[in-house]
């Protein structure tokens, strides 16, 4: 099956937010970044499940207004991810180990990832950034580390050409209270961005494996 262009840039940035109130200036490099590594892996090796809210803001040069969009995301170990957008209009996404399945009105598609190395790459994105194990792939990208009083900032920029046609970097923040994944922020090589703030997170709280059904 033919992937559609427009299909893949949704999926891909869905991976990346952030707010527009942070400032990189106010951000210091990280002066023992084992002891922050090690206690992220700790923290999500404790996460099982994650629930939370969240606001997308996407940003493209040739429209005047922002696109805002709001739900609800879901992750469950191993590898269970569900989008569930609800403003300003439903939209769903399901990744289940190596499926993904897509609702867009009254449009279904279901997609093997075990077929297509893009869905690959862009689930090990998605997987890695939320349960920090991206932070690993020191061959893939180049990753530098800061902080502030509130938040882990790391900035990844990848290695690969490939890689490099749809994104300059991804940053990563992780809330110093419990380094969950606070924020995420992708910056395309056009300088069109895409910011997504996640909030009220619930952790490790039980989810049904139904709502990760594709079948």
């Amino acid at each position: 099956m033919k992937i559609n262009s427009k299909l893949f840039f949704v999926l891909f940035v869905l991976v990346l937010y952030c707010l527009s109130s942070f400032s990189q200036s106010s951000f210091k490099a990280i002066k023992d970044i084992s002891l922050f590594k090690s206690n992220l892996a700790e923290m999500t090796e404790k996460t099982n499940t994650i629930k939370s809210d969240f606001i997308q803001e996407k940003n493209l040069s040739f429209l005047s207004e922002k696109i805002i969009s709001k739900g609800l995301f879901y992750f469950k170990k191993e590898n269970k991810i569900r989008w569930q957008y609800s403003e300003p209009f439903e939209y769903l996404i399901i990744i289940n180990e190596n499926k993904i399945y897509i609702k867009d009105e009254d449009r279904e598609i279901k997609y093997d990832m075990a077929s297509n190395k893009i869905f690959k790459e862009i689930n090990k994105i998605i997987t890695g950034c939320v349960q920090g194990e991206i932070l690993n792939n020191d061959k893939e990208y180049k990753i530098e580390y800061y902080e502030n009083d509130n938040f882990y900032y790391v900035k990844l920029t990848p290695y690969s050409e490939k890689m490099k046609e749809f994104l300059s970097n991804i940053n990563i923040y992780f809330d110093k209270k419990d380094f969950s994944v606070s924020k995420l922020e992708m910056i395309e090589l056009s300088g069109d961005y895409t910011k997504i703030e996640f909030f009220n997170k619930k952790l490790n709280n039980e989810i049904h494996d139904e709502i990760f059904g594709i079948e």
